[in-house]
């Protein structure tokens, strides 16, 4: 799956940040054997994508 933004970022707020946030949703990936990467775009934005194995025969999603 992968989910792209090509807006301005927002900013940023003084607010403490909850929850695991980018490090959080890669665990969560690797605990069903998947892979997580996010990160800004090459034109501005951000995009995250990830691949979930959703059987045991290794068949995966993207």
């Amino acid at each position: 799956m992968n989910v792209t933004d090509s807006g301005p970022r927002p900013a940023l707020s003084a607010a403490a940040p909850s929850g695991h946030g980018i490090p959080g949703m890669r665990e969560r990936a690797a605990a069903y054997g998947g892979t997580l990467q996010a990160g800004p775009l090459p034109g501005g934005g951000w995009g995250v994508r990830t691949r979930l194995l959703l059987n045991s025969g290794g068949a995966a999603s993207a």
